[in-house]
């Protein structure tokens, strides 16, 4: 009994031992046909690859083909007899002529085939391949409101918004190209329309540049802006603000300093970016607000201005530079300047006036960015202004029986009293600090902040009374920049303007801009 217990147990066993192995059996034949059915699949992409490739490089074969018939056929034509003109009356056979030598054949380099023409390849002039031409269409427009009744004087800048609703802040045509092997040049050509609805066109620059000179120097003539601290020399496009800082309208106008003249700068062979400027400029007209300008025949520091003819070299306006730049790190660079203007005013004989200002600029990239983003600057400059004012006294030959002024010309504040000022030394202080962040790519987020001091009181339209022209205010600015591309923006700003003597205001604008051509890159 038990020995047929014991040989159930052992066939029961192998049956189970049996079935095991069949099933591994199975699955190996499983396995060996999915690895079959992985490599026939192999197989097949790699053949598929290879046809592919096969005929990607006939018709790169073709192409080239194509165009090597293309350029023999330019070549061709290049080289074809022009057609003979329109035979000519007969005339009387002339002797023959002696017999000369032949000359000796020049052996030339055969042209090189042409590039088509893109819309964004630079314009060619006359056949040329050395001289180009870029040119550019920029349109800067805003929109928006403010509190103060006097927009015009809230806002110091000639390209700001000027009023309610919309402003044609700066519509700009840039031609700019190498002029041959030697010089470059630039044009840049503006129109506005004021708040009368009247066109205004001007050119706001013309210069050429040299491209040659040894011992890194370089020469600049012609009309341009002033190379006075970082946001002078810029055009309104490139500004991070829709308005331009107080303390440059305030020291150099609406339009910014900007006159005829020249310039020379020398690149410091230093282990780091180093330059020195000097410019030599005239130093009259409405671009040269503090120095020999009429001021339209209005009050000035509480004072008549008459612009003068230049007498001699001491009339023009000199303006030395110097800025450095240093790489702090991979991802870090910091750029400082000083900057200083010298020349004459025009409120009397020998009197003059000079500017001071130091500018920084500091950026930070991500080592991660993407596509400039995102990143930090910081911006600032701050100016000094010392005015020498002549004397000025509006009693004249006109005194009536009382001792005051009768009418007539020397009462040019309108009260007919007699009024005096002492020739004396003006001061005055600015500065403006900016932080930009760029958050993601095409979002830029900005906070502005400015002060002008100090507070001065001086005769302004007949009364002693805080001068318009040096009272102290100070603003604060923040906004948002939306760049759809790097050929458009949309820009939202707040400014919080807080004037002595005349309160508080609100401003919202909205800036739009658009781009067209190719235009020519700008100083970092």
């Amino acid at each position: 009994m038990k020995m047929a217990r014991l040989l159930g147990w052992s066939a029961a066993l192998c049956l189970a031992a049996m079935a095991v192995q069949a099933q591994e059996a199975n699955q190996l034949e499983k396995f060996d046909q999915q690895l079959q059915q992985m490599q026939q699949n192999f197989d097949k992409i790699t053949r598929a690859q290879r046809e592919e490739n096969e005929a990607l490089k006939k018709q790169l074969e073709e192409v080239r083909q194509k165009l090597s018939e293309l350029s023999a056929e330019q070549q061709r034509q290049k080289a074809a007899p022009v057609a003979a003109p329109l035979a000519a009356p007969p005339v009387a056979p002339s002797p023959p002529a002696a017999p000369t030598t032949p000359p000796a054949t020049v052996a030339t380099a055969p042209p090189e085939p042409q590039k088509a023409w893109s819309p964004t390849s630079p314009i060619t002039l006359f056949g040329g391949q050395r001289n180009y031409l870029n040119l550019s269409f920029d349109g800067l427009f805003s929109a928006g409101t403010s509190t103060a009744g006097d927009i015009e004087r809230l806002e110091l800048g000639g390209h700001d918004p000027i009023q309610r609703g919309f402003t044609v802040q700066n519509v700009e045509t840039v031609f700019e190209g190498k002029v041959d092997p030697y010089f470059r040049g630039q044009g840049n050509v503006v129109l506005q329309i004021d708040a009368g609805g009247e066109t205004i066109l001007e050119m706001e620059e013309a210069y050429l540049e040299t491209l040659a000179l040894p011992l890194g120097l370089q020469a600049k003539a012609g009309t341009f802006f002033t190379e006075f601290g970082r946001l002078n020399p810029t055009h309104p496009h490139t500004w991070d603000f829709v308005d331009q800082p107080l303390v440059n309208g305030r020291f150099f106008g609406g339009d910014g300093l900007r006159n005829p003249g020249g310039r020379i700068s020398w690149l410091v062979p230093t282990p780091f970016y180093s330059e020195l400027f000097f410019t030599v400029q005239n130093s009259q007209g409405e671009t040269a607000l503090s120095f020999r300008n009429d001021h339209e025949g209005g009050l000035f520091f509480g004072r008549p201005h008459t612009q003068e003819r230049v007498r001699d070299f001491g009339d023009m306006l000199f303006v030395p530079r110097y800025a450095a730049s240093f790489n702090l790190s991979d991802a870090q660079t910091l750029v400082t300047g000083t900057s200083a203007a010298f020349g004459p005013n025009s409120s009397g004989t020998g009197a003059d006036t000079q500017i001071y200002g130091v500018d920084l600029f500091w950026k930070w990239k991500s080592p991660r960015q993407h596509s400039g983003f995102p990143f930090v600057n910081w911006q600032t400059e701050a100016m000094l202004r010392k005015y020498q004012a002549e004397d000025f006294t509006n009693a004249g030959d006109d005194l009536n029986a009382n001792g005051a002024i009768g009418p007539g010309e020397a009462d040019v504040f309108g009260d007919g009293a007699i009024h005096a000022l002492p020739r004396e030394a003006l001061t005055d202080y600015g500065f403006y600090s900016q932080v930009a962040y760029g958050i993601r790519k095409g979002w830029v987020a900005a906070l502005r902040g400015e002060y002008l001091f100090p507070e001065q009181k001086g005769l302004y339209e007949g009364i002693a009374s805080p001068d318009p022209d040096r009272a102290s205010r100070w603003r604060i600015s923040p906004n948002l920049t939306y760049y759809p591309s790097e050929f458009s923006k949309i820009r939202l700003q707040y400014n919080y303007d807080h004037r002595n003597g005349l309160g508080n205001d609100h401003s919202v604008w909205v800036q739009f801009e658009f781009l067209l051509g190719s235009h020519a890159a700008h100083k970092f």
